[in-house]
């Protein structure tokens, strides 16, 4: 029989024997707690979300400068608000004339008032900008964008040049998945769309099969299974939102995404310009 003391070591060595003591094994455990059922797919995905971006820096989920919207605080205001409606943004950097210059935060909600008054000068409506480097870890940020109630930051480089921007929902993101935006995701919706003559809306899970057949195209499906995993494929990486995307004479646009896959894309295809290789 074994002694009263010893059994209440037991416990203690169970602890130990589960206890992670990496990162690693506690991920393991997650996906293991998963496979039996103790938690769903999507607390899953939060939960390595909210380990995730303990190693992410700003420079990772970032809006690179190229692709930001700015609003010059020289334009007149029936310019600002065309970017405004264009973009349906809800902050915008303001620069002068240089996009290395951002003066102030414009929020989509003032542009009411800046449309009113017409006296109004669009700097006394401007909120302070926040500048981070580029290093900055996500986990800090989003501890700081909760305190200090702020939800855009400038992402500055080495040299304090303006590399980019960053949103509270670009790292909320990182966590959740992405937020919904305009391109709702109907799992009933047909996989391929046709939107325009030439432009598509193709669900990234759409079998490479039946995108070989609707394009007459000719991509290996033994190589890739989906049109997701053929995009990611072609760049070596996961591609971001407003990332340029072309090859074979497809431009594709990320509608949708989250931190670990594609959802939905825009297909635009220059018939001028197909690679001859792929079709049939």
């Amino acid at each position: 029989m074994i002694k009263k003391d010893k059994l209440k070591i037991i416990p203690k060595l169970l602890k130990r024997l589960i206890q992670p003591k990496t990162k690693e094994e506690l991920l393991i455990l997650l996906q293991k707690s998963y496979q039996a059922n103790l938690i769903d797919s999507d607390s899953l995905m939060m939960l390595e979300g909210v380990l995730g971006i303990s190693d992410m820096q700003a420079r990772d989920v970032m809006i690179p400068r190229s692709q930001v919207s700015f609003i010059n605080i020289n334009d007149s205001v029936d310019v600002i608000i065309d970017t405004a409606l264009h973009t349906a943004h809800s902050r915008f950097p303001v620069i002068d004339e240089d996009s290395n210059n951002v003066i102030g935060i414009l929020l989509a909600k003032d542009l009411v008032r800046l449309n009113k008054e017409k006296d109004l000068d669009l700097r006394d409506i401007l909120r302070p900008p926040v500048y981070i480097p580029e290093s900055k870890k996500l986990n800090v940020l989003l501890k700081e964008f909760r305190s200090n109630r702020n939800h855009i930051a400038i992402v500055v480089d080495e040299y304090a040049g303006i590399a980019g921007i960053l949103t509270i929902e670009d790292v909320l993101e990182q966590i959740v998945g992405e937020i919904e935006d305009e391109f709702d995701y109907d799992e009933n919706e047909d996989n391929i769309i046709q939107e325009e003559t030439a432009t598509f809306r193709i669900k990234a899970s759409t079998e490479l099969e039946e995108f070989n057949e609707f394009f007459k195209t000719n991509y290996p499906i033994n190589e890739y299974q989906t049109v997701g995993g053929l995009v990611i494929s072609k760049l070596g990486h996961l591609p971001k939102k407003n990332e340029p995307i072309h090859f074979d004479g497809f431009d594709i646009e990320v509608l949708r995404r989250d931190s670990r896959r594609l959802y939905l894309l825009r297909f635009s295809v220059n018939l001028d310009q197909v690679d001859q290789d792929i079709l049939n």
